[in-house]
């Protein structure tokens, strides 16, 4: 089980709309280098997510070399199953 305490939804604000993790915080790809300061003061560590897990790797390679403890979780659909089923915990 991996816990986590924050998650991070990098898709597209139209996408997000659509669906989304409960709780999740919604940052586009395209906007998280210019945010970083922001995703740094998150609660961590963060797991990311996307539709299918190609852009919340890339912003997890990213994040990291920046040095935040981050994970990338897959596809926000992945992401909601894996914490209904318990392999994803939210620390408090």
């Amino acid at each position: 089980m991996k816990n986590f305490k924050t998650i991070l939804d990098v898709r597209s604000i139209g996408e997000y709309a659509e669906g989304r993790v409960e709780s999740s915080i919604n940052i586009p790809l395209d906007q998280i280098q210019e945010r970083l300061d922001e995703i740094k003061s998150l609660a961590q560590p963060i797991v990311l997510c996307c539709q299918s897990g190609g852009r919340s790797g890339v912003a997890t390679e990213f994040l990291t070399k920046e040095g935040v403890n981050c994970f990338n979780g897959g596809g926000w659909e992945q992401v909601d199953q894996a914490i209904e089923n318990g392999e994803l915990c939210l620390e408090n």
